[in-house]
């Protein structure tokens, strides 16, 4: 027996998974389904989801294809990069950073036309399960929340596929064997996994990656760029303004171009396994280690180490799905307070699948070249001073060494 639903509001790619969930939920909640499809700077064309979902006989204004990549950047990519967050020092979080604006959208569109519930296509051994609902819970802490991977019989792509044919459900000729590896991708990054990438031991195969050229077969040439940042976001790059989204795909370009932000992976889950995946960041890498090159001239010391203890966790959070929680909120607070003097220019070096920083100039900087100098620094410094310091920091060493000798 079923909860009576009336209106459920789907995340819907168009593709076999929820094109087969869309038919399911007409079925057996007997209820109108309501699409929503994320425009995240996927790379694909998203207009076909609109006539599959009217063919499955959605209503037009029921069909919702949203243009979500400047918001995602500026309100969740850059955020998150303000605090340097990877997921065991590599992951950048690609996936995990789009789950929370998709839920906010499929809130929002259900309130807009009081919907009973909210689906997703998220299978039951993964961590966007966890990152969805989560989303919605917080923001609409009665909602419905639907996963049919967790309720219907339908446990295999052979399975799927009868389905799929048994309703008329088109079935895309590349669906019809068995997928080498599943995909996700956004304007941040591509990621697979499954299959031919469930070996930890077995390379991933060439044929795998899709945003980045071979580093082999990458230019014999560097190339340099320039990376300008104000109050911790990146704004210009060569010099030329612009938005956020606009900037993070023209780093892209780069990154695919010299073959930069491959990571192989095998990655703690939320939900308790370890998996096994490869990501493509292009972009993101270069924008990361430029965001890190001006903080060296512009944060103190204890800001940019206490920053170094809170990114791991907010990491984490991100990556189980809290970003709502206030912890999360708590700690953009912090950060975002120290990068208001994180401004200037970042020269990187592109070449061969690596990206290095090679110049930082900030009109903030607390690099002083009079202090540091090797030659006279005419008084700046007084080094008779460091053996003042040296020996109080000493003191409870050279207490423990003499009771120890005795």
């Amino acid at each position: 027996m079923t909860d009576q639903i009336n209106r459920v509001v789907l995340a819907y790619s168009g593709g076999l998974d929820t094109s087969v969930i869309l038919k399911w939920l007409q079925q057996t909640y007997q209820c109108e389904v309501v699409t929503f499809t994320a425009d995240l700077g996927q790379g694909e064309e998203l207009e076909p989801a609109r006539k599959k979902a009217q063919d499955a006989g959605v209503k037009p204004e029921h069909i919702f294809i949203d243009d979500l990549r400047e918001e995602f950047v500026s309100d969740y990519v850059f955020p998150m990069m303000r605090a340097n967050a990877m997921y065991e020092g590599l992951y950048l979080l690609g996936t995990s950073i789009a789950r929370p604006l998709i839920a906010k959208r499929q809130i929002e569109i259900a309130r807009m036309l009081n919907a009973d519930a909210v689906s997703h296509g998220a299978t039951g051994k993964g961590n966007d399960q966890v990152r969805f609902e989560l989303g919605y819970y917080a923001l609409a802490p009665d909602i419905k929340v639907i996963a049919p991977w967790r309720e219907w019989d339908l446990t295999s792509r052979t399975r799927l596929i009868e389905f799929a044919e048994q309703h008329q459900i088109p079935v895309s000729k590349d669906k019809r064997g068995e997928a080498p590896f599943s995909t996700d991708a956004n304007i941040l990054h591509t990621s697979s996994e499954g299959l031919v990438l469930e070996n930890p031991w077995d390379e991933v195969p060439d044929y795998v990656y899709s945003r980045t050229n071979n580093p082999e077969d990458a230019p014999d040439t560097p190339e340099y760029i320039t990376v300008d940042f104000e109050r911790g976001d990146g704004v210009a790059i060569n010099g030329e303004g612009m938005s956020p989204a606009t900037l993070l795909a023209k780093l892209n370009d780069y990154g695919r171009t010299h073959g930069i932000g491959r990571l192989d992976l095998v990655e703690n889950r939320f939900v308790g396994m370890k998996s096994r995946g490869m990501y493509e960041t292009p972009g993101g890498t270069i924008y990361n280690l430029a965001h890190r090159g001006i903080e060296q001239l512009t944060l103190d010391r204890g800001g940019a180490h206490l920053k170094d203890e809170l990114a791991p966790r907010y990491a984490e959070l991100i990556y189980n799905g809290f970003w709502f929680s206030p912890e999360r909120e708590m700690l953009q607070a912090a950060i975002d307070h120290s990068q208001e003097k994180v401004a200037g220019t970042v020269r990187l070096k592109l070449y061969k699948g690596s990206v290095s920083v090679v110049g930082r100039k900030s009109p903030n900087s607390l690099y002083s070249e009079k202090v540091v100098t090797f030659e006279d620094d005419q008084g700046a410094y007084d080094q008779r001073d460091a053996a003042g310091f040296i020996k109080l920091q000493a003191l409870r060493l050279r207490l423990l060494g003499r009771r120890d000798r005795d």
